[in-house]
């Protein structure tokens, strides 16, 4: 585990995996029983983040020993689809949540908290990018790429729950920040499908 990087990066994935299984049960759970659309949607961004990293996960399992490339862009390809499909359902998610003002509203230790795991997130993302970008594996791209989605997602939920509980502005101003930030958030993890998507196609020292 110290010395592979490869199986640590997997190890994580698969972490993230059960956590996301998880979150999407219970919004699941909960959105069909109070016949809520936000928590449905909320769901089913939960549950396309499970799929991209089991897929993930799985393929490291079985190339544990001897990698394979093909393996590899096929599951590149797939989570590429699956980001792309994800950002269509968080522009639902953030549809919802301007139309029906849904944001957390938290007490200050509980936002500090939330703002400081958030940041943790970014930071432990960003280094990843710095030690693995001469990593030629296409399953630790992968991986990243589903990392920086949720992260950018995670971005976005903080905002939102910071503007109504520290926040001093007017509601229309909120809306604005949260739709300005929604859109680049949405924009960002679709050119992260369509570039992994684009990167699985092609061959050799061109990835």
């Amino acid at each position: 585990m110290i010395s592979n990087q490869r199986y640590r990066i997997t190890l994580s994935a698969a972490a993230a995996f059960a956590l996301n299984l998880l979150y999407a049960l219970y919004h699941c759970v909960v959105g069909i029983v109070n016949l809520s659309l936000w928590l449905i949607a909320m769901c089913a961004f939960y549950g396309i983040l499970a799929t991209m990293r089991f897929s993930a996960v799985l393929c490291g399992r079985k190339n544990n020993e001897l990698p394979s490339e093909d393996t590899e862009k096929i599951v590149m390809k797939l989570s590429g689809i699956l980001l792309a499909v994800l950002s269509f359902v968080l522009a639902a998610v953030s549809y919802i949540s301007l139309s029906q003002n849904i944001a957390t509203q938290h007490e200050e230790i509980m936002m500090i908290t939330i703002a400081t795991y958030t940041f943790y997130k970014v930071t432990m993302a960003s280094i990843r990018a710095i030690k693995q970008r001469k990593n030629p594996s296409l399953l630790l791209k992968t991986i990243r790429a589903i990392s920086y989605a949720e992260v950018a997602a995670s971005i976005l939920t903080l905002q939102r729950s910071m503007l109504v509980s520290f926040g001093s502005m007017d509601s229309e101003r909120i809306h604005f920040m949260n739709g300005m930030t929604g859109a680049v958030v949405c924009l960002f993890v679709l050119t992260l499908g369509i570039s992994m998507m684009i990167k699985s196609t092609r061959k050799g020292p061109e990835l």
